[in-house]
């Protein structure tokens, strides 16, 4: 699919301002697209959108669920106007810090909210209401029943990972679940509600960015983590072993950028045989879950669709792993054959060589190239951003990089700035500003920037630091940030100055 030259910003849904500690799809969510339209911008890009987890440190890449909404993005307000909270639910809310999500306490609370916007909605639901929610669950069954139910044995085996619940739960006993399904009706029907009301907000949230001419640009991550409802539902698509635990697991050899010690991820790997036996219908299931909700997806990890890094599951080392050959065209293939046209990027950033590039080229994707990652004193390196070529998507920074003032002020080298100087012709006063506008001066077909650097914030607001579990994904945008008229304004001038929609 070909895409017309755009722009646009990355934040996701979690970092948006709000009452409730966590941004939502209510109505930061809507004024953020307000802003971007009103800043000539048609692009919205964010993390992915499943159930996180506290015990992987909230990270949108080990979702408990590859179909799944996370319930924390549900807008209580929304609830509230359908009659499902009363203005007593909402009267008593902590008071939260709006820098960070401080996601203990804001789970318990909206736990709390979306129980009871669940039992009154059992009593007090419109018809209209009761019919929309069955709809919703017969179009979804395929994955929610399955969801709804590990969510709930979850909870009755007080959140122990599945590998450790008993025997016949683990194995999928039929007489042992439909006996579960019975005892814990009541929290099945919870965790169906919280997703039905999710969908709805979704839903209108998309209305509303297609409306003002905002695309909505979601992320596939490749891997899922084990404690996941795919992984517990379809163990025979994952390369585990007798004990329904990894054989190996996933990772890189090196960081992204090409530096460093690697990374070990430890989720499972897939059993890519048994993918194709069945005609990747399980990824055709996935895409398409994804694509009703987006308007182009971004593939991440796209290396691991060519070869991937399997690291043995005993070992801490990424480097003792190996590569091994993926699925390559065959999958995309299937997707194809299944739904057509295919809206997407990929994250072609790490363990890039001649053969990943073909591969790339085969497919007709855009890649991405991040400035950030520029050696600014080469006049050929290839993140450089006058060498971007038009299939690709350009990026200041991204949601695993420091921002472009952290990496200035904190990790560039004295050569290494003088040299963006001299390249940008910037005396480095508002380096954010000269590198977000020699991005969108590239060919790429896409360019895009985190608000961070819109706002010219420094390294401690960085998003995520690939290979650790604390601190992550909890900075927030304050309504005072998203409403910098001069941002917005600057924005829109070097959109327009650079032909870019």
């Amino acid at each position: 699919m070909t895409f017309d030259r755009s722009s646009g910003v990355f934040l996701h849904l979690t970092a948006l301002p709000g009452p409730d500690g966590v941004g939502t799809l209510g109505a930061p969510a809507h004024d953020f697209v307000d802003a971007l339209a009103a800043a000539d911008q048609s692009l919205w890009q964010f993390c992915p959108l499943g159930p996180t987890a506290g015990g992987f440190g909230n990270s949108p890449y080990q979702a408990y669920s590859a179909f799944a909404g996370n319930p924390l993005l549900v807008d209580l307000e929304a609830l509230r106007a359908a009659g499902w909270l009363t203005d007593a639910d909402l009267a008593d809310r902590p008071d939260f810090d709006e820098h960070w999500v401080e996601y203990d306490r804001v789970n318990a609370y909206k736990t709390d909210r979306l129980r009871r916007a669940f039992e009154r909605f059992r009593t007090t639901a419109t018809d209209d209401d009761r019919a929309a929610l069955d709809a919703f669950a017969a179009a979804n069954a395929a994955w929610l029943d399955d969801y709804a139910l590990f969510r709930a044995l979850q909870t009755a085996f007080d959140d122990d990972g599945w590998t450790s619940w008993p025997a016949a739960v683990r194995e999928r006993d039929p007489d042992t679940l439909s006996r579960y399904r019975d005892d814990l009706a009541d929290e099945i029907e919870l965790r169906v509600f919280c997703q039905f009301c999710f969908d709805r907000q979704w839903r209108a949230l998309h209305e509303h960015a297609n409306e003002r001419g905002v695309s909505l640009v979601g992320d596939m991550p490749i891997y899922m983590g084990l404690d996941s409802a795919d992984v517990w539902a379809n163990p025979d698509l994952f390369d585990l072993d007798e004990a329904n635990e990894p054989a190996a697991v996933a990772g890189m050899p090196t960081n992204p950028d090409g530096h460093g010690e690697g990374q070990r991820w430890g989720n499972p790997l897939y059993d890519w045989d048994a993918m194709r036996a069945e005609d990747y219908a399980w990824w055709v299931r996935r895409f398409e879950s994804l694509l009703d909700r987006v308007d182009v997806v971004r593939v991440d990890h796209f290396k691991g669709y060519e070869q991937y890094w399997a690291i043995p599951a005993g070992t801490a080392n990424p480097a003792d792993g190996e590569w091994r050959d993926g699925p390559g065209e065959a999958l995309f293939e299937a997707v194809e054959a299944a739904l057509g046209d295919l809206p997407l990027v990929v994250e072609d950033l790490g363990g890039v060589t001649p053969e990943l590039r073909a591969f790339r080229k085969r497919l007709g994707l855009p890649g991405m190239k991040v400035a950030l990652y520029a050696d600014w004193c080469a006049e050929d390196h290839e993140y450089l951003p006058h060498r971007y070529p038009e299939d690709s998507v350009a990026y200041t920074s991204t949601h695993d990089t420091t921002t472009v003032v952290g990496w200035y002020e904190d990790v560039a080298s004295d050569r290494q700035r003088d040299c963006l100087q001299f390249a940008l012709d910037t005396d480095g006063s508002a380096v954010h500003w000269d590198v977000i506008e020699a991005v969108w001066a590239t060919d790429s077909v896409f360019a895009i920037a985190p608000f961070q650097d819109l706002l010219g914030l420094g390294g401690e607001t960085r998003f995520n630091t690939p290979g650790t579990a604390d601190g992550n994904w909890t900075w927030r945008l304050t309504r005072s940030g998203l409403a910098d008229d001069a941002v917005w304004t600057r924005l829109s001038d070097m959109t327009e100055a650079h032909r870019r929609d």
